[in-house]
């Protein structure tokens, strides 16, 4: 429970410190097929020290992971959407399928965060469900929000295919609404899907240049092996 703690609190820019380790990838290297490199997924991840250094980033423990993920799409697990058909795709949160680093500003309240998922996917059939998908209302345990995705350019990168988002999250009613602001950058590299996001809560500016830079070198990463 601690390390689920550890993962939801960090994405929600909480100031206090977490600490954390990396965890191996218990596929040996070369077991999957279709890598970039023939590497498990932890491999691939971008290291806590590569992030800038105002942001305290550590890799997310495989129990933290399923947690965390979905914040990034603002639907939570088992949470009812409309339409139904915006619903995120199926994901696999084991450590074969998904891993995470997390770096956090606590000045700002805000993180940045890398995800490296698995997948046999186009991005371009993400592209086209968040283009349908601008506007859905999401359920979860009577609490209600709705996320609101608008499509930006594509980041310049060398990779397969990219794609880029800003999204919000708003809950609450109206005279105390909590607003959840991101960026996202995702690029595919063979069959691994590299999306680092930014996140802030009240309206804080984006912090792109670290964005930027973090995607960067964890794109690089998994082209390099």
């Amino acid at each position: 429970m601690a390390a689920v703690a550890a993962g939801t609190s960090i994405l929600a820019g909480c100031s206090s410190t977490v600490a954390g380790t990396a965890i191996p990838d218990p596929a040996s290297p070369g077991s999957v097929a279709g890598s970039p490199s023939g590497k498990g997924l932890s491999k691939l991840l971008l290291d806590p020290e590569d992030f800038p250094t105002r942001y305290e980033a550590i890799v997310l423990p495989p129990q933290a992971v399923a947690m965390a993920a979905p914040d990034l799409t603002g639907v939570p697990p088992n949470a009812v959407v409309d339409p139904a058909d915006c619903a995120p795709p199926e994901q696999d949160y084991g450590p074969t399928g998904t891993v995470m680093a997390v770096g956090t500003n606590h000045a700002s309240r805000s993180t940045i965060s890398v995800e490296l998922t698995r997948t046999d996917a186009p991005l371009a059939e993400l592209g086209k469900q968040l283009e349908e998908c601008r506007e859905v209302a999401v359920t979860d345990n009577g609490a209600e929000s709705v996320v609101t995705t608008e499509i930006t350019p594509a980041p310049p990168i060398r990779a397969d295919d990219t794609l880029a988002l800003r999204r919000t999250v708003k809950s609450g009613n109206e005279t105390e609404a909590v607003v959840q602001s991101m960026v996202t950058l995702i690029a595919r590299v063979g069959d691994v899907r590299v999306s680092t996001t930014f996140m802030s809560f009240g309206g804080a500016k984006a912090d792109t240049a670290a964005l930027d830079q973090v995607f960067t070198a964890a794109v690089q990463k998994v082209q390099n092996g």
